[in-house]
C-alpha cells in the first residue's frame, strides 16, 4: 500500500504600504469563491517560490515586484488548511508605495487596498495567520531600523 500523498506548491504575497493597508483579492473560483484571499497561486513546473509570488502578484493585481525585492515570512504546509488536498504555501512580503495602482486580473474578481485596523472578519485559506506573521516581520524590521 502506498501511502505517499501528493503535495502542491503555492506562493503567496502579503503587499502591505507604509500607512497600514494590505492588498487582498476577491477570489474567482473554487475553494472559497468570493471569499477574500492574498494574492497569490501555484509555482509552475521548474518554478521557485519566490519567483511564482512575484507572478502571480503581477496576474492578480497588476502589481509588479522584483522577485528579488520579495521578503520570505515563513512556509504554511499543515494538513487540512486546502480542501483540495495536501497543499504547501511559501509567503512572502513586499512593502510597496501607498496607494500603488492595482487592477484586478487572472483568478481575482476584485483586488483592494485594505486598512490593517479594519480587515474583514474572515481571509479565505490560513491567510489570516499568513498576514499576522507578515505584520508581525514588518513591525520586526520596522523597529530594528
Amino acid at each position: 500500500m502506498n501511502d505517499t500523498e501528493t503535495t502542491r506548491y503555492t506562493a503567496d504575497v502579503v503587499a502591505l504600504t507604509p500607512d497600514g493597508h494590505v492588498l487582498l483579492i476577491e477570489r474567482d473560483w473554487e475553494p472559497f469563491e468570493g471569499e477574500l484571499a492574498l494574492p497569490g497561486g501555484h509555482r509552475d513546473r521548474g518554478e521557485s517560490s519566490r519567483k511564482a509570488a512575484a507572478r502571480e502578484l503581477g496576474e492578480e493585481t497588476g502589481l509588479l515586484v522584483a522577485a528579488d525585492a520579495l521578503r520570505e515570512i515563513g512556509t504554511w504546509d499543515q494538513p487540512g488548511r486546502d480542501p483540495r488536498g495536501r497543499y504547501s504555501t511559501t509567503a512572502f512580503l513586499a512593502v510597496v508605495p501607498a496607494g500603488a495602482p492595482i487592477v484586478a486580473g487572472d483568478d481575482a474578481r476584485t483586488a483592494r487596498w485594505w486598512p490593517l485596523d479594519a480587515l474583514p472578519e474572515q481571509l479565505a485559506f490560513d491567510h489570516a495567520d499568513i498576514l499576522n506573521a507578515a505584520v508581525a516581520l514588518n513591525a520586526a524590521k520596522e523597529a530594528g531600523r
